[in-house]
């Protein structure tokens, strides 16, 4: 028996998402708690899991302010360290008209890229069903090292690991060496949440399905999901491929925790199912209740504090549900 049904580690940082002018005509910014790793969590304990995270922030207003954060949604923070010597990441993020999003980063570097592999609570991975990461915290050797011990360690407990590239070209020192960590995180999971630009990145092709089955065949992942923004959603699961539309009835703001949100869903879905049991009609399940929260989430700014209740989710899938009858 685990204690934990989620835990992960990666970086944990502010988003300073645009909030209109000021009376000057400047810009102004709002201060949202974000990371992808920690996003995930948040939208589980809504969800009604036990999660845990591992990372490291600043010891600064910044940092004490994401703690007292992920502390009041019930994430485990007994693994999240603060840095005395270097500062929070922070991110700020600039809106499309349509919602979509480019970031520009305050990393150089911040203090999720210090996480040591010794410090790395192993039984705390060890206590969990599944560990979650992505590929930001494989951008810098020391954090990449402590990544790795991370993935070992669940391994070696038999925990199932779940990646999400999140590629942030600004982040790398090349694009080479990026996907050559992604392709890490490819051979280590048994679930995969991947983008349709991802895809592309990896694969050379905008073909969604063809991106896919060279992802297959090269890596034995039993799950994989592809998100593919107004488009919606792919599930690709032994011989069994579906697809889900979006809920484009929803007025987007910005499309921030979106993935973030949309991978929670997958995971609760396999916490129920069980990664062995899944057929068709669960697969179409786990879709639309995954692409019907991240469609919320595209209504709000921020992600982390800001998750849907699964009240609201079921409520717009019934309302779909309706529209159709």
């Amino acid at each position: 028996m685990k204690n934990y049904d989620v835990t992960a580690l990666g970086e944990l940082l502010v988003d300073f998402t645009m909030n209109g002018m000021s009376a000057q005509q400047n810009q102004l910014f709002e201060a949202n708690p974000g990371g992808a790793p920690c996003n995930v969590l948040a939208m589980l304990q809504k969800l009604g899991r036990k999660t845990a995270f591992i990372g490291k922030v600043g010891n600064d207003s910044f940092g004490n302010m994401l703690k007292d954060t992920v502390n009041r949604l019930g994430i485990n923070t007994d693994n999240l360290l603060m840095d005395d010597k270097v500062p929070t990441t922070l991110a700020f993020v600039h809106t499309a008209p349509d919602g979509d999003r480019s970031f520009s980063f305050y990393r150089n570097p911040g203090a999720d890229m210090m996480l040591r592999a010794e410090e790395v609570s192993t039984g705390l991975i060890a206590d969990s069903k599944i560990f979650h990461f992505g590929s930001l915290s494989m951008t810098d050797q020391q954090a990449e090292e402590a990544t790795k011990t991370a993935v070992e360690a669940a391994k070696n407990s038999g925990a199932l690991i779940s990646f999400d590239p999140n590629l942030r070209p600004p982040l790398w020192d090349s694009l080479d060496r990026a996907k050559e960590k992604i392709r890490f995180g490819l051979s280590q999971c048994d679930i995969l949440k991947i983008s349709d630009d991802e895809i592309e990145f990896l694969t050379g092709t905008k073909d969604i399905d063809e991106g896919i089955e060279q992802i297959r065949k090269k890596y034995d992942i039993r799950l994989v999901c592809a998100t593919m923004g107004k488009r919606g959603s792919k599930a690709y699961y032994r011989d069994i491929k579906t697809q889900c539309p979006t809920f484009l009835e929803v007025r987007t703001i910005e499309t921030t925790g979106a993935g973030d949100t949309f991978m929670a869903c997958v995971l609760d879905a396999v916490l129920r199912i069980g990664l062995d049991s899944f057929d068709e009609r669960s697969l179409s399940e786990m879709l639309e209740f995954a692409n019907a929260a991240s469609s919320i989430i595209t209504t709000r700014k921020g992600a982390l504090k800001v998750m849907p209740e699964k009240s609201e989710i079921l409520k717009l899938t019934e309302e779909r549900k309706n529209s159709h009858a």
